[in-house]
């Protein structure tokens, strides 16, 4: 949903960004990222962390656009590294069918990056942000909602809205409807992002989908239905290099290991909610984080 905007878009932010001129040289490690709250403490949890570990010196372009800006930005080396999703490369990128098992998905991930670009997945940050269905609680209660399967027999009433990308994405509800027969009676709307929880809060729309590590769904008192089929495939946060970049600074590489495995789904949970819940800066809230969890 969140992790992959249209192509249109993507096209001209990233003119925007070439035209930056930012990184690729002998200048500064550049971190890049997308374009929503996720995307910015985790691009400032990298950055601080390379500049408290390393001797380097560090470029933020966060907020950049989609997945398809931050792809292309490695490949023409106006970025050298941001963190991406597993599942989103394999589908988005690569355009291959979803692969559920989460080993399976990163080494697929990990060998047609770096055949075909040269580019380098590092170990996952330690956190799935998979897609959740999502309903009210008092909608939950009422018609006995537990699992996506349970929709089913209320597909006649209820009242669907999703971001635009997951309408159209292979992986998003083309798949799911596929995979569990849903056939909605009403068409399901389009609507933006940072519009959709709320929407689904106060009963413009009945069912939604969202991420799992997304701060409002325990705010607005929203429920999670089992993905009782196991459709949604893995989408582990993993930061992705230039391999050129790593061969220049070999410091690089040994910090983002250290990343590996520190960042559980509860951490970034509780991170996306400072900031879009609780209204505080992404920056002080990856900065408290590091000061937390992780030593130099």
């Amino acid at each position: 949903m969140r992790r992959w905007r249209s192509a249109t878009a993507a096209a001209a932010l990233f003119a925007t960004l070439t035209a930056s001129g930012c990184g690729g040289g002998p200048g500064p490690i550049v971190v890049g990222g997308k374009n929503f709250t996720e995307q910015d403490i985790l691009g400032e949890i990298v950055a601080t962390w390379i500049e408290r570990t390393t001797d380097l010196a560090v470029r933020r372009k966060l907020h950049l656009g989609g997945t398809f800006v931050c792809h292309k930005g490695l490949l023409s080396g106006d970025l050298d590294l941001y963190v991406e999703y597993t599942g989103t490369a394999l589908t988005a990128i690569l355009g291959r069918p979803p692969v559920h098992d989460p080993d399976s998905a990163y080494q697929a991930v990990q060998s047609a990056y770096e055949s075909r670009w040269k580019l380098k997945w590092e170990k996952p940050l330690g956190f799935d942000d998979t897609f959740v269905i999502l309903v009210r609680r008092s909608m939950a209660d009422s018609l006995g909602l537990h699992a996506i399967s349970d929709l089913v027999r209320h597909e006649d009433r209820l009242v669907p809205g999703f971001g635009y990308e997951f309408t159209q994405r292979e992986d998003g509800l083309p798949g799911l409807s596929k995979a569990y027969g849903l056939h909605f009676a009403h068409t399901p709307k389009a609507m933006e992002l940072g519009l959709i929880y709320r929407a689904l809060a106060d009963g413009q729309i009945d069912v939604t989908a969202g991420n799992a590590t997304d701060g409002q769904i325990d705010e607005l008192d929203l429920v999670r239905l089992r993905d009782d089929r196991g459709y949604f495939p893995p989408y582990e946060a993993v930061p992705v290099v230039r391999k050129e970049v790593l061969r220049r600074h070999p410091g690089l590489e040994a910090a983002l290991r250290r990343l590996g495995g520190k960042i559980s789904t509860a951490d970034m949970r509780r991170m996306n909610r400072a900031v879009d819940v609780d209204g505080r800066d992404y920056r002080q809230v990856a900065h408290d984080w590091v000061e937390e969890h992780l030593t130099p």
